[in-house]
């Protein structure tokens, strides 16, 4: 089988396309057959060496939809998804013609959506759930700010709260992408970093947000802080720009501001396919959608794939190992 390969880390050139030994499933596992994997910004940052926890020789790749060729009697010829913190990392991944996964991590594909989209929505959607469900408790009604909304976990997270029944203003430095869910069922403001608390004070008259999603961090968070209603929730995820931050620790706590921090790389492949389930009637009800595919590319073209994603395609790249 042909697999997507890297033993150093290093810039999308490393990867190298070889022919590996066909896998075969242990008791508890089962092979997957993918027909398409996406390329999340975790998977070149994982290429390029910022995850201190992946061990090498590796097969890259977190999200992933296909068909399940060998494992436990019920699943085979059933067509699932999946994603999961550790695929790529510290257990082959997607980049693959096939793959192993825990018999106990199998979900079925939701039918409305295709190999491609089904494979664009893991780490996007996982991450807004757990962000906005999970940590923050969004409820119908409130605010909720999504700080970079045109992003993958932005666009996820426009769509999740919009099926809560929250209000949403959603954020970027530049007009929305085309596609983007934040142009049809939120407030879009278009403003850099120091700008944004004082233009969401404006469309809240003043008040703030009951939470913020921020899908920046870093350079962002003390803006992001500044943005949170009395009693609100700040939802942080990533360190853009630099791991440690400064805010007005007095006006945190005077506003009595809560702070929590989430990380899908602690899910495993097992672990996210109860997300995925939980986030399966939103798409069979048609309030959810991928986030959009800009390209795709075949195995042999994973380099060109990769260098894609990395210089910021505005939305996903997607692998068909069989195309």
């Amino acid at each position: 089988m042909r697999a997507v390969r890297f033993t150093r880390h290093g810039k999308p050139d490393v990867l190298k396309v070889e022919t590996i030994a066909d896998l075969s499933p242990g008791a508890d596992e089962a092979l997957i057959r993918v027909e398409a994997a996406s390329i999340n910004p975790s998977d070149w940052k994982n290429v390029d060496g910022a995850m201190a926890q992946t061990t090498l020789p590796r097969t890259p790749g977190r999200d992933f939809a296909g068909v399940v060729t060998a494992g436990p009697a019920g699943w085979i010829g059933a067509e699932v998804w999946g994603t999961g913190g550790d695929s790529g990392f510290t257990r082959d991944g997607s980049h693959a013609e096939y793959m192993l996964v825990p018999a106990a991590s199998l979900r079925r594909k939701p039918a409305v959506l295709d190999f491609d989209q089904a494979a664009c929505v893991g780490v996007s959607f996982i991450t807004a759930w757990k962000g906005l469900v999970e940590a923050a408790d969004l409820r119908a009604g409130e605010t909720v700010l999504i700080i970079a909304a045109s992003g993958g976990v932005g666009n996820a997270g426009v769509q999740i709260a919009k099926r809560i029944g929250a209000r949403i203003i959603g954020t970027d430095r530049r007009p929305p992408r085309p596609g983007s869910a934040i142009i049809a069922v939120g407030t879009s403001v278009i403003a850099d970093a120091a700008e944004i608390p004082a233009a969401v004070r404006q469309v809240t008259r003043g008040r703030g947000a009951d939470v913020v999603l921020d899908c920046v961090g870093g350079v962002m968070f003390r803006h992001a802080a500044e943005c949170v209603a009395r009693r609100g929730r700040l939802v942080a995820m990533s360190a853009t720009g630099g791991r440690e931050v400064s805010f007005n620790l007095a006006d945190f706590y005077h506003n009595e501001s809560r702070l929590f921090g989430i990380d899908t790389l602690q899910l495993d492949q097992t672990a996210s396919a109860a997300l995925l389930e939980a986030l399966r009637p939103g798409f069979e009800a048609g309030d959810y959608r991928p986030v959009p595919i800009v390209e795709v590319f075949a195995l042999a073209d994973a380099v060109a794939a990769y260098q894609n994603a990395a210089n910021g395609a505005a939305g996903r790249v997607v692998l068909r190992p069989w195309g």
